[in-house]
């Protein structure tokens, strides 16, 4: 198939590479950047540098980009668009956009599928792109109103990248689910780092300050959209956090041995009965 990536930033650049070397798809990439576009051809991760002629070509058309420029982008240039082309997303929030692309996607000939794959490191260019990126990890998958054909075919090309399983949801769910899986973390670590302390942790922090402290290496203009698009299920999920510290807080400011033993018991479990 023809695949046509908008964006070549971390994910969008992985997918690159995935697709190159791990099949025989023909990659065609879009980006707001020149040498971005050379350098990916040079380094073998798409075969073309496309435009807007490409989207004519493309089967399936990856959007790649910030959530407000996806269905920006995919308004003005459907009549451009293969008809029956499959139009997907990578984006970490889906019921902002899933509604207005299906309802642009069905008037123009063409099938929305969201989809958002379950991997990322704390850098975000093209220069931090990796085939391997995608390897045993989960594939979120948004149907929305596509044909189940279509909901196939993004099934099947992320398995050829090396996914491990994919997820069948709504929107509503993936945006809960990721206020907690995702947002939640990233919003911990930037409070986190805000400490005083955090100037001086040298010599004195190991691999839990790593852990807890990785991705507030953030970038603050997605993740403020991000945060923003999701505003209600990420708050609620706050307030489930906020409580539970302030639990915490409130049995180590009595000095109840008892009590805060009883917590931490409480969230080991939870962790052990998990297994992950």
């Amino acid at each position: 198939m023809n695949i046509v990536i908008v964006g070549l930033g971390i994910i969008g650049g992985s997918l690159a590479k995935a697709f190159s070397k791990y099949t025989d798809h023909h990659v065609i990439g879009i980006n707001r950047t020149q040498k971005t576009l050379e350098t990916a051809l040079r380094d073998g991760a798409i075969h073309e540098i496309g435009d807007q002629e490409s989207l004519g070509k493309a089967d399936v058309v990856y959007m790649c980009t910030y959530p407000e420029h996806i269905v920006s982008y995919v308004f003005e240039n459907a009549a451009h668009f293969k008809k029956g082309c499959i139009v997907t997303d990578v984006c970490g929030i889906k019921t902002e956009i899933c509604g207005r692309l299906t309802e642009i996607c069905e008037k123009t000939g063409l099938q929305y599928v969201g989809s958002h794959p379950m991997a990322g490191k704390e850098k975000f260019s093209y220069e931090a792109s990796d085939p391997e990126l995608f390897k045993n990890a989960s594939y979120i998958i948004v149907p929305c109103q596509a044909k189940e054909e279509s909901v196939e075919t993004i099934k099947s090309l992320a398995m050829e990248l090396g996914f491990a399983m994919t997820r069948i949801t709504t929107p509503s769910e993936h945006d809960r689910m990721i206020a907690f899986t995702s947002q939640i973390p990233h919003v911990l670590a930037c409070a986190y780092v805000m400490s005083p302390c955090c100037t001086n942790h040298k010599g004195f922090s190991a691999g839990s300050y790593r852990d807890v402290s990785r991705v507030a290496n953030i970038n603050e203009v997605l993740w403020t959209d991000l945060f923003l698009s999701n505003r209600e299920p990420l708050s609620e999920e706050l307030s489930v956090l906020i409580n539970n510290m302030t639990t915490i807080k409130n049995a180590i400011d009595a000095n109840d041995s008892d009590t805060l033993q009883k917590l931490l018991k409480t969230s080991r479990l939870v962790k052990e009965r998990l297994g992950e």
